[in-house]
């Protein structure tokens, strides 16, 4: 499967606890984040990312486009509650509840999906590929 792992950057050390703990599940999938956070994840574990850039058009406009076509199966994305923005939902999650993506925005939900992939719950969504 493909995994989107994202964190707000007051949550990055939760993200780096959450791949500590979940490595052996998650090193069964490939997994993408932007270029910092693929830095900061990989830095503390042994997992492998594909990094996508910060660019001018922005690493989450380009996560939300492969969720758009459905290039990917879920995202982890550790959301700072604390944000001015946060009761907007920005384009990748827009994306996903358009195309039937399971996310997960705190750490309760992100152990929830992360032991569903696990289990095979989500493996219609190769079907779509």
């Amino acid at each position: 499967m493909k995994i989107v792992v994202l964190a707000d950057s007051r949550k990055n050390e939760l993200l780096i606890n959450f791949c500590i703990a979940y490595s052996q599940l998650l090193a069964n999938h490939s997994l993408y984040s932007t270029m910092n956070t693929a830095r900061l994840v990989e830095a503390s574990t042994p997992l492998k990312f594909i990094a996508i850039p910060n660019d001018t058009t922005g690493a989450i406009n380009q996560l939300a486009q492969m969720a758009f076509y459905n290039e990917i199966d879920a995202v982890i994305y550790l959301r700072d509650s604390l944000f001015a923005d946060y009761s907007e939902p920005n384009s990748l999650m827009e994306s996903c509840d358009r195309n039937n993506i399971p996310y997960a925005s705190n750490i309760a939900s992100a152990e929830i999906l992360v032991l569903a992939i696990d289990r095979g719950d989500l493996d219609w969504r190769e079907l779509l590929r």
